[in-house]
């Protein structure tokens, strides 16, 4: 297996896991993993905001795709329980979609070298490659995939995986 190989089924398996545990909370979005805890619909959103600065902002260099989610899920919002503050489920899960679908064909276009090259935010090192984007995007789902186990836990949901 090559890198882009190993990168594209990292990319796919992780937002197949978040899904799977994303799509189990639609009916109870707003469930907190904890008082004051970032809850499944927030996350979903957050996911589509950081994908877009991952793929368009830090490897294509243009604004942010979802200009209209940025103050709900950008870094550094804050969730609330308010159906009233957001757009519905079903409104944010076809973009997250989206953004993956283009994090993939544009990973199509990368040969293994080009994952050493810079991208367009070299001053925070975590961001400063390809390789490294890629890489924030396949952790970055993963990571927010355990606060919606918590949250599914808080619903009384038994676990889909053992």
């Amino acid at each position: 297996m090559n890198t882009i190989d190993f990168i594209k089924n990292g990319l796919e398996n992780s937002k197949q896991f978040a899904c799977l545990l994303l799509d189990d909370m639609r009916e109870t979005p707003f469930v907190e993993p904890t008082p004051g805890g970032n809850h499944p619909l927030w996350i979903l959103g957050h996911l589509a905001v950081s994908e877009s600065f991952l793929l368009d902002q830090c490897l294509q260099g243009k604004p942010n795709r979802f200009p209209e989610l940025l103050e709900l899920f950008g870094a550094g919002s804050t969730p609330t329980t308010d159906p009233a503050k957001y757009p519905s489920y079903d409104e944010i899960r076809p973009k997250f979609d989206a953004i993956r679908e283009d994090s993939l064909a544009y990973l199509e276009q990368l040969t293994d070298d080009d994952l050493d090259q810079p991208s367009h935010h070299t001053e925070t090192p975590f961001f400063s490659t390809v390789g490294n984007c890629y890489l924030a995007m396949i952790m970055h789902v993963m990571n927010h995939s355990g606060t919606v186990t918590a949250a599914r836990h808080a619903a009384g949901k038994p676990p889909l995986m053992m």
